[in-house]
Formats: C-alpha cells, sequence, structure tokens
C-alpha cells in the first residue's frame, strides 16, 4: 500500500516512521508540492527489492528460472526424493 505523506510533515513525524511502516506494511511516498519526491519503505523491503533486481540482472540466472518455469508448468520436472538422490543430499 502506498501512502503520501507532505515532507513537511515527514520532517516532523520521521523518528515513528518506522513503526508506522511496519503496521500499515508497503512504501510511503514523500510529496513536495503534491508530488512524490522520495520512497521510504522498510528495510527488508529495500532488500528484497535489490535481490530481485540482482536476479533480474543476472541473464544466466533468469535463464535457469525462466527454463524451470516451463518445466513445471509442462511437469517435466523430477519429484524432490530423486533431486536429492541426484544431489546427493
Amino acid at each position: 500500500m502506498l501512502s503520501n505523506i507532505p515532507i513537511t510533515e515527514a520532517r516532523h513525524e520521521l523518528t515513528s516512521l518506522p513503526e508506522k511502516l511496519a503496521q500499515q506494511g508497503g512504501t510511503l511516498a514523500i510529496t513536495r508540492r503534491g508530488k512524490p519526491v522520495l520512497a521510504v519503505m522498510a528495510w527488508e523491503h529495500y532488500e528484497a527489492i535489490l535481490e530481485t533486481l540482482e536476479i533480474l540482472g543476472d541473464a544466466n540466472l533468469m535463464a535457469n528460472l525462466r527454463q524451470g518455469i516451463t518445466e513445471a508448468k509442462s511437469a517435466q520436472g523430477i519429484d524432490w526424493e530423486s533431486a536429492k538422490r541426484e544431489l546427493d543430499l
């Protein structure tokens, strides 16, 4: 959920923003003259975005992911027990 808050109000509420975000979830848009200028989010959300961008930026990893999705949709994958044996787990 994206909420908007004017920059002047955000300045006064800066120390309470972590609790508000934890309670409401999502991202907070800081606005100046009604236009968003900053985004504030929980650190875990930020890290998740960075991880997603890293995955999307890795061509090899994306190719493997697409292949896995295709195999899963067409039921070409292998069962968990077979995978564990193959990986010596």
